[in-house]
């Protein structure tokens, strides 16, 4: 992984690092819509590989294969968000019903049922189950992905941002903590087989007894109850 001078040899890097990038593109890609082509995903990832030859600190304590795997899922998160490919509809009315949420929430001093959330929509039950499914597929990744569009949220990574900066995410990261404590048990129990168990939606239908549909609905709905609550804390 070394020259003879003592530095990092990239071409070595990647040689051994590419199977770990294509399995995060791959892992990545089952969980995004059609249109994402995963040699993109791969292509951000050598970048993102490459950029971590520049910036490790090998005093920092921190092992390079921990500061690459980060930093490769980190530039393909980045290359995901660049695209913004959902309609400006579709994310209008992602807000919409995140706002609903918060709304009947602070009225209902509990976590809102799916009717009543459809109810203060003006819309059908049916036509919920949809809404969730659109909205749904703009949604990545991991826990700390989930409010990167909220109110007062920041995108840096920690090891680049300033003390404050680092302060409001750990805060922020605590609400995020709170907030998913705080769901129905069964959108709980899906996050935590998403993300921990890193079940695919199909596993989790399997676990829970329903379809692959109903789960993404469940996962739609758990990100948006988060997000709702982590903007206004």
């Amino acid at each position: 992984m070394y020259t003879a001078e003592g530095k990092f040899n990239k071409h070595s890097i990647i040689e051994q690092y590419y199977p770990l990038v294509r399995r995060q593109a791959f892992n990545l890609k089952v969980k995004l819509p059609a249109g994402v082509d995963v040699d993109d995903l791969i292509q951000a990832g050598v970048e993102g590989l490459l950029s971590c030859v520049d910036r490790f600190d090998p005093d920092s304590g921190v092992a390079f294969s921990t500061y690459a795997h980060q930093r490769i899922r980190g530039a393909m998160i980045d290359e995901l968000r660049s695209r913004d490919w959902l309609p400006r509809s579709v994310r209008r009315n992602g807000r919409e019903l995140e706002q609903t949420i918060r709304k009947l929430e602070q009225q209902l001093g509990r976590p809102p049922e799916e009717r009543e959330i459809a109810a203060a929509l003006k819309i059908e039950l049916a036509e919920y189950h949809q809404l969730l499914l659109d909205t749904n597929n703009g949604l990545v990744l991991s826990y700390d992905d989930v409010v990167a569009d909220a109110p007062g949220s920041e995108t840096n990574d920690d090891e680049d941002a300033e003390p404050e900066a680092q302060i409001g995410n750990a805060q922020l990261k605590q609400l995020l903590i709170e907030a998913i404590d705080m769901l129905p048990e069964r959108e709980k129990l899906v996050m935590t087989l998403y993300y921990q168990e890193e079940l695919n939606l199909k596993e989790i239908g399997a676990v829970l007894d329903v379809t692959e549909s109903r789960v993404s609905q469940l996962h739609s709905q758990a990100i948006k109850r988060i997000r709702a609550r982590v903007a206004t804390d």
